[in-house]
């Protein structure tokens, strides 16, 4: 499968300070690992200084979905993610796996009623409020974030 352009994040790539593409296999153990290796990165770079603590937890959660939820913990399939930084934009973050997708407008609010309660369902919340803008692409199976 052919990698799309991400046009709609008005980044250019002669701006970039930073490019990273990663692919790696959909399993629990590889989260956090993946995690860890881009935050190296991100720091190392420089990229959303003050704001390593945002980035950190939604390129947490975000991965942690794509494998669990997209990819149904299936090491045969892989998950795919861009991150991208440029001083005047920030960063963006682009999470893809190979899922069915969902309609993120069916997910109920985990502040609202008995949704309290729950013991699930607060992570696209959670990634709404770390984030300036959360939007979700190609039927749900993608989501793109920036932090400005």
């Amino acid at each position: 499968m052919a990698s799309e352009p991400i046009h709609s994040c008005e980044f250019f790539t002669d701006q970039l300070k930073l490019k990273l593409n990663v692919t790696f296999r959909a399993k629990i153990d590889a989260i956090s690992p993946t995690v860890e290796r881009i935050m190296t990165i991100v720091s190392e770079m420089a990229c959303a200084e003050g704001k390593e603590f945002e980035i950190q937890t939604a390129l947490q959660e975000s991965i942690a979905n794509a494998v669990i939820h997209g990819a149904k913990g299936d090491g045969r399939k892989r998950i795919r993610l861009t991150v991208m930084c440029d001083e005047e934009r920030g960063m963006l973050i682009s999470v893809r796996d190979p899922g069915k997708g969902f309609d993120p407008s069916s997910i109920a609010s985990p502040i609202v009623g008995e949704n309290i309660f729950s013991s699930h369902g607060r992570g696209i919340f959670m990634l709404n409020q770390l984030m300036d803008e959360v939007t979700f692409k190609r039927g749900g199976t993608e989501i793109h974030m920036r932090k400005k």
